[in-house]
């Protein structure tokens, strides 16, 4: 059986890492997987990229020329909206020419291919959702939401997005084989309800984890390794674009550490460098700048107390899964994904949705545990049962099979 990977990169965010995870996962268990990707870094031979200088320029530039029609709005933000209505890409062709049993779609925006080159894909479609952004107008999020925040402006109506609609619903409705992948019940039951991809076949699947790479590590050990203080309770906070993206929860975590012991805590804030304005946490903070490799980021996790993800949305978050993994305890809104991956008051703790009060007693909860040890027990065994990458890539070993034998 041979399985294409397909995303817009191979190892620089959320989505490229894990759809690199499951790649490198297939192969373990003797798959013939292969990547393609528009942009490159690794060095990895079984992962497909541009080859040329030309091309490699020109996946540089795509991603900028594709944004181009929504720059026309004077009033836009940065809230991510991907038009997808670039041509002259090879993506289509290159894959039609590698000629896979199966194309596993994960991340593909950043005009890596227009909407419409996907009904030309000739291969049965398994496409997983790591944003909304298969089933919109054009956002990755949810528009209503973020307008609610005061993030978005008011084009939420625009001839743009209602073009973005018909040309995914006519190109959706020429694909008969496509088999869409929820990684979060969540972002699941988004899908099926939307008008767009409501009709497609939905499973929900997650994202693997190699759960050798990602283990517990010495708490001690980790924090010499990293110079932080061994006699501190220490929260550790990450996402990309940490301390820019609103969606990240960077303020609600700035209001409720103002109700968690300031003297015997420090904080961990990675994926973001130290702000302009000075530290806005009450804690003493370290920041530790943007981390990408498995060991490190292992360490990481294995120094920390607890892992606050306080994200307004999220889908299945590869931080909390990290955590989990390394026997980390994690607290997070109950929104989204979190509660596939955090069970309440067992291996973390489940805020009320944007309560920052009960974020803050989320915290002081596994900081005062009586039994820390339990709730890393109950964290690693949670990874273990649901998303290792050996059981998980034979689920997606069985689903590319079923699609095949239909």
């Amino acid at each position: 059986m041979k399985v294409l990977i397909v995303n817009t990169s191979d190892i620089l965010g959320g989505a490229a890492r894990a759809a690199y995870r499951l790649h490198q996962s297939l192969l373990a268990e003797g798959v013939d997987s292969q990547m393609l990707v528009q942009s490159k870094s690794s060095d990895d031979f079984t992962v497909h990229g541009p080859v040329t200088k030309i091309r490699k320029g020109l996946a540089k530039l795509r991603p900028l020329l594709d944004s181009l029609p929504v720059r026309f709005y004077k009033n836009r933000t940065q809230t991510l909206f991907s038009p997808s209505w670039l041509p002259f890409s090879d993506i289509v062709s290159r894959i039609n020419q590698i000629n896979p049993d199966v194309v596993h779609l994960h991340w593909i925006a950043g005009g890596m291919m227009r909407i419409e080159d996907i009904a030309k894909i000739k291969a049965p479609i398994v496409w997983s959702l790591h944003d909304m952004w298969p089933f919109t107008d054009g956002y990755h999020y949810d528009a209503k939401f973020d307008i609610e925040n005061n993030v978005l402006p008011e084009i939420a109506k625009s001839a743009l997005q209602s073009n973005n609609l018909k040309r995914k619903r006519k190109a959706y409705r020429k694909v008969e084989n496509m088999t869409i992948v929820g990684l979060s019940e969540w972002l699941a039951n988004c899908s099926k309800k939307s008008d767009v991809l409501g009709d497609k076949n939905h499973i929900r699947l997650p994202n693997p984890i190699n759960t050798s790479a990602y283990s517990p590590f010495s708490k001690i050990k980790a924090r010499e390794l990293l110079n932080l203080p061994l006699d501190k309770n220490l929260i550790l906070f990450g996402a990309m674009g940490a301390t820019s993206d609103p969606r990240k929860g960077y303020k609600q975590l700035s209001d409720a550490l103002k109700a968690v012991d300031s003297k015997n805590t420090e904080l961990i804030v990675f994926g973001s460098s130290a702000p302009n304005n000075g530290n806005v946490f009450s804690q003493k903070t370290h920041y530790l700048g943007t981390l990408h490799d498995d060991v490190t980021l292992r360490v990481l996790y294995s120094a920390a107390d607890v892992i606050v993800v306080p994200s307004l949305q999220e889908n299945l978050s590869n931080a909390i899964m990290e955590s989990l993994a390394c026997g980390t305890p994690v607290v997070g809104f109950d929104i989204g994904g979190n509660s596939d991956l955090i069970d309440h008051k067992s291996n973390g703790y489940l805020a009320k949705p944007y309560n920052t009060v009960d974020l803050a007693e989320g915290i002081s909860w596994v900081l005062n545990h009586p039994m820390p040890s339990e709730l890393s027990t109950n964290a690693r065994e949670k990874v273990l049962a649901n998303f290792d990458s050996k059981l998980v890539a034979t689920q997606y070993i069985d689903l590319y099979k079923g699609i095949l034998k239909k």
